[in-house]
């Protein structure tokens, strides 16, 4: 089964770029295209696609915008999103994860990435460009909300700690299974019950909550 897929960019000539580097990949098809925030967001609710890859500057609607509508908080069955832009700034990538989005890659990430970047976003996981993620994830640590981030529902073990810093330093799960000399299930166990202990939806939420607790700190 291919992964279906919606781009959404207002400038043409980078929006068939990357259609033509999707459809190229054996696996993935490019089922929309808009040229606006708007537009997107009604195809994706019309074709639920499995990931939409978004700009962030677009017109109608922005990037940002269009995530918190089809992936931010109290959405319904939320769609997967990939936010891609050219702008290396704190405050988009803040911005999109907040909303929602399960990865964030710059146009110049290269196509290995971005297939990899939407490879995860179809299964769930998330991936940030690496040349940022520290930098970036460790924002949340800078400007997240003045009020304390919940406790989890349930006390964290010891292995659940060391899991949760993995996650918020940007690595895969692939990465982590070596790291801690874990198998890749034991890793994804330990991901889904992080989830459920911390209330949030993803490994991106698990990052910020990592951050906004002081769990873990930049650097």
């Amino acid at each position: 089964m291919s992964i279906r897929v919606i781009v959404a960019d207002d400038q043409e000539i980078v929006r068939t770029g990357l259609v033509m580097i999707l459809n190229a990949q054996p696996d993935i098809e490019v089922i929309g295209e808009a040229a606006d925030g708007r537009r997107a967001v009604e195809l994706a609710r019309r074709l639920r696609p499995d990931v939409c890859l978004f700009d962030i500057r677009m017109p109608a609607i922005d990037g940002i915008q269009a995530t918190r509508a089809l992936a931010g908080p109290g959405v319904e069955d939320p769609l997967a999103v990939v936010v891609i832009t050219t702008f290396d700034l704190d405050e988009y990538v803040y911005a999109a994860l907040r909303a929602g989005a399960r990865g964030f890659l710059l146009k110049d990430a290269g196509t290995a990435l971005l297939s990899q970047a939407v490879h995860a976003a179809a299964d769930g996981d998330a991936l940030i460009a690496p040349s940022i993620t520290a930098r970036l994830l460790g924002a949340f640590a800078r400007s997240g909300p003045a009020e304390p981030a919940m406790r989890p529902i349930e006390e964290l073990t010891e292995r659940e700690e060391q899991i949760l810093a993995t996650v918020a330093r940007g690595r895969t799960n692939s990465e982590i299974a070596d790291e801690l000399y874990i198998s890749l299930s034991t890793v994804k166990t330990h991901i889904t019950s992080l989830m459920a202990k911390l209330g949030v939806r993803n490994r991106v939420e698990i990052a910020i909550w990592a951050y906004e607790t002081n769990r873990v700190r930049n650097g």
